[in-house]
This record gives structure tokens, C-alpha cells and sequence, in this order.
């Protein structure tokens, strides 16, 4: 019985893997990155932050996105990089994350949003195992796109509420050198 099982999982895997995906691409420090469009809520212009004292670099703070607040997190701090310099072209990506009733909104500061694309499934390698500027559980893949490669992130893991948590509560102790 499990034999027959086998045949129409690959077939269905077959299909599904060609199917293109599509994702928001957008700059930060000069790279080109992507979320899938499926977590994006919305994207604003990047207006007023409520900084929060003694938590990570990384958290800019809290906006209040009609009524909710909404923490923003700053994606070159997040990846070990300078805070993000604000220019006209600045945004605020609003990604949603979580899974039922446990969803949640934050808030990605990017250099700037460029469009959404859709990468076939057979256009996306595997994260690399070095040489990224960034953590390789951040990177879901690298897509190929019209001969350049775009950074997916694994929002799941660059924006890990769990994580995220248990870094500001560390830094909300002894953080002398700031």
C-alpha cells in the first residue's frame, strides 16, 4: 500500500515545485533581498518611531499603525550591520507572522522597496552554506533573477518573535557599554 503512495507524492511535488512564488523584493546596504509576498500586510512610508530604552539595536521602537502598535525592527542592525540611514526612499515593510491565532505584525525598515517578482521554484538554490553577510538560517534561498542573485530571507527566522524577545530581555540588563 505504501507503493502506491510514493508515485503520487512525487508527482504532486513535481507540480508544486515549478510553480513560481512571488516575493517583495527590496534594497538594504546595497543588497537586493525578498520576503514572500504572502507575509507582507503592507509597506509605508517611513514616518514617526516611539524608541523603547534598553532594548537591541535592532528594535527601532514602535509605530502606531491605526491604533495597533507595532514594533519595527531594523533589518541591516538585525543582520550585524550599521543601523539603517533614512533617506526619502525609506520604508517600513509591515510583515505579518505566526501561525492562527498567534499572528503578529512588526514592522522591517528597508533602504528602499523595489517591486514583487515571481521566481519559479526551480530558479531558487539553496542558502549557502558561507560567504553571506549574513546568518545562513536567515536565508531561505537564492533566487536567480535575470542572471543576478536575490537573498530570500526566512522571515520566520530573521523576525523569530521568540528570539527577538529573549534578546531585548538580555539586553534590558547589563548593557554598560552603550
Amino acid at each position: 500500500m505504501s507503493q502506491s503512495l510514493t508515485p503520487s507524492k512525487k508527482n504532486l511535488a513535481v507540480s508544486v515545485d515549478n510553480s513560481p512564488q512571488q516575493y517583495l523584493t527590496f534594497s538594504l546596504g546595497g543588497e537586493v533581498f525578498a520576503l514572500g509576498i504572502l507575509n507582507v500586510k503592507e509597506i509605508i512610508e517611513f514616518g514617526n518611531i516611539t524608541e523603547i530604552p534598553m532594548m537591541p539595536a535592532f528594535i527601532r521602537g514602535v509605530i502606531n499603525l491605526r491604533g495597533a502598535v507595532v514594533p519595527v525592527i531594523d533589518l541591516s542592525a538585525r543582520f550585524g550591520g550599521a543601523a539603517s540611514t533614512v533617506s526619502r526612499r525609506t520604508c517600513i515593510v509591515i510583515v505579518e507572522l505566526g501561525e492562527g491565532e498567534e499572528r503578529q505584525d512588526l514592522g522591517v525598515i528597508v533602504d528602499a522597496v523595489n517591486e514583487v517578482l515571481e521566481i519559479p521554484r526551480a530558479d531558487i538554490e539553496p542558502p549557502p552554506s558561507f560567504g553571506a553577510k549574513i546568518r545562513a538560517d536567515f536565508i531561505l534561498g537564492m533566487g536567480k533573477v535575470e542572471g543576478r542573485f536575490v537573498i530570500i530571507l526566512n522571515v520566520d527566522r530573521v523576525l523569530s518573535t521568540e528570539e527577538i524577545t529573549m534578546l531585548a530581555s538580555m539586553s534590558g540588563g547589563g548593557n554598560e557599554e552603550e
